[in-house]
């Protein structure tokens, strides 16, 4: 509605987690680093942590598109389920056959997949979002799948990714085996109000802003106190912000246009 106001090529703070709005503040290159890093060097397991809405899912994406051609991925967004659907899951985003019940043979066409993938010099990387909903009889199905392995490297490159009872679910004794082969980890903080700025300008730039609309630092420093610097938050408050703006015929948004935006989210609009 107010992208034609504003003279955007589309909206600057949709919720989905489009890889080209990814913004890259200290945490998230860290956490992109260490991602990148535990699958280059073939670390088999890697966990990421962070709080709902904290860019998870945009830098996984981020991910996928920058391993290119020498890598197969499968990406698993919903764990919920059981051990025979898992597999079959994770066969079927990698372009095989899921068909059958059967888990011995489900593993063994994994097990050659991955070995002509070897073969032809491709790593294959699986990726769990929302891993925190993973059961204890599926995480130890994940652990399984990494014995996966020659006697020089492993097969398959694990990604865990979920919110913050991922680690308490791990710190848990029972899954201690689980644990110790987690050798890359990381958990993504929100931004700062420094940071929580910067993004704002950021997103607006990739949607075509050209110098309008701004965000006084007032309107930043409401957004930011909100949303606690989570980026899902930053950018619900910052469309509503933006609404606002329009409906009021400004291009320039203040603290009132921001706790305009925070009233409607919360309901007392």
């Amino acid at each position: 509605m107010y992208e034609g106001f504003y003279e955007l090529r589309e909206s600057p703070f949709s919720i989905t987690p489009d890889p080209k709005f990814l913004f890259y503040s200290k945490r998230h290159r860290e956490a992109y680093d260490h991602l990148f890093y535990g699958i280059s060097q073939r670390k088999g397991f890697i966990q990421l942590t962070g709080e709902v809405g904290a860019g998870k899912t945009t830098l996984c994406r981020a991910l996928l598109e920058e391993l290119g051609a020498d890598f197969s991925t499968a990406l698993i967004l919903n764990p919920t389920m059981t051990e025979i659907q898992l597999l079959r899951a994770i066969l079927k985003e990698l372009g095989l056959s899921y068909k059958g019940n059967d888990r011995l043979r489900l593993m063994e066409r994994l097990n050659q997949f991955l070995l002509s993938e070897l073969s032809e010099g491709r790593d294959v990387v699986l990726i769990i979002d929302e891993a925190q909903d993973l059961s204890d009889k599926l995480l130890e199905q994940v652990r399984l799948l990494s014995n996966l392995e020659t006697d020089q490297r492993k097969l398959l490159q694990i990604v865990l990714m979920g919110q913050p009872e991922l680690r308490e679910k791990l710190d848990r004794h029972e899954l201690r085996q689980l644990r110790q082969r987690i050798t890359v980890r990381y958990h993504l903080t929100p931004l700062n109000r420094h940071e929580t700025d910067f993004y704002l300008q950021h997103r607006l730039q990739i949607a075509g802003a050209n110098g309008r609309p701004t965000f006084s630092p007032w309107a930043v420093w409401a957004i930011h106190r909100y949303s606690r610097g989570v980026p899902r938050l930053v950018n619900a408050v910052a469309d509503k912000t933006l609404l606002c703006g329009y409906v009021e015929g400004r291009d320039r948004l203040g603290w009132r246009q921001a706790r305009r935006a925070i009233r409607d989210l919360e309901g007392h609009g």
